[in-house]
């Protein structure tokens, strides 16, 4: 990837998330997803830390995946796909020092933008019960170590804060304010939880804010046209292609193990061809033969 693609990408992502006019970011949580939300034609792409760590360890969004592993992740998507890619870097895995190195490197990874959150170790999905958040100021103190470690100023740095589910809403909007004070691009109050909350987040901040709109998670699913319409610069979502995934391997295994047989499932196949297409068979191909000659 060459010096100019990067930075092209973060600046791409940047003008997208400053037109606030609720760019919908499908989550993907490997390549070949990646590809697919591009194909799409998608102009962002979101690597889901929830769906890396079922997909890539077949466990919870508990903490159990690592900088080392979620940066190695992320390099691979970013490779895999031509537009910019937010990822999910949970709380910085540690102090404002951890999270130095974390945006080191993902901003060395390719990675367009991400988003740090309030939770104390180990942290959980947004949308599970029993979260515990660190104190506003060293939420305050990560973000700035965040804005301070990177070295393109396109590289986005979205604050996220847990707090509703801890402290109520005042408290989240409090730890929003101070993540805006200490540079932050962009703020994701998580979980919201009526509408009245969504409404009054909007009506709190200039800031590009980004909604979480999580299949069966705590917040209430607006229409997109509502959600724009109250200013929100990303509907993020998150998990869709995974949970769509799996149930299509479930239903194609139980038809499987039912009728004995493959053939009667064959409309449940993305052809051969097309799918050495998506993960550019003939393009390496070609590639092979150039340095064959």
């Amino acid at each position: 990837m060459s010096n100019e693609v990067v930075p092209s990408r973060r600046r791409r992502l940047r003008d997208l998330i400053n037109r606030k006019n609720g760019l919908v970011v499908p989550g993907a949580y490997d390549g070949v997803s990646a590809r697919l939300v591009e194909q799409a034609g998608f102009p962002v792409v979101y690597m889901t830390g929830y769906g890396v760590s079922a997909s890539r360890l077949g466990l919870p969004d508990l903490g159990f995946a690592g900088l080392g592993e979620m940066a190695d992740h992320a390099r691979n998507m970013v490779s895999a796909i031509s537009v910019p890619l937010i990822c999910d870097a949970d709380t910085g895995y540690g102090n404002a020092l951890n999270v130095r190195r974390t945006v080191a490197l993902y901003e060395a990874a390719g990675v367009a933008g991400l988003h740090l959150e309030d939770q104390q170790l180990p942290k959980r999905c947004g949308h599970l019960a029993g979260k515990v958040v660190v104190s506003a100021e060293e939420f305050a103190g990560k973000i700035r170590a965040a804005v301070d470690a990177r070295t393109d100023p396109d590289f986005v740095i979205i604050a996220r804060t847990d707090a509703i589910a801890v402290n109520g809403l005042d408290d989240a909007l409090r730890r929003s304010e101070a993540a805006v004070k200490a540079g932050a691009d962009m703020l994701f109050v998580e979980a919201p939880t009526t509408v009245e909350q969504i409404e009054q987040v909007a009506r709190t901040f200039d800031t590009p804010l980004l909604f979480n709109y999580a299949p069966g998670g705590r917040s209430p699913l607006l229409p997109f046209a509502r959600l724009r319409e109250l200013g929100y610069a990303v509907i993020l979502l998150p998990v869709d292609t995974l949970f769509v995934g799996v149930r299509a391997i479930q239903t194609f295994l139980r038809e499987l193990q039912e009728g004995d047989a493959v053939l009667p499932l064959a409309d449940r196949y993305i052809p051969f061809k097309e799918f050495n297409e998506l993960i550019g068979v003939t393009e390496q191909m070609n590639l092979s033969q150039k340095y064959s000659e």
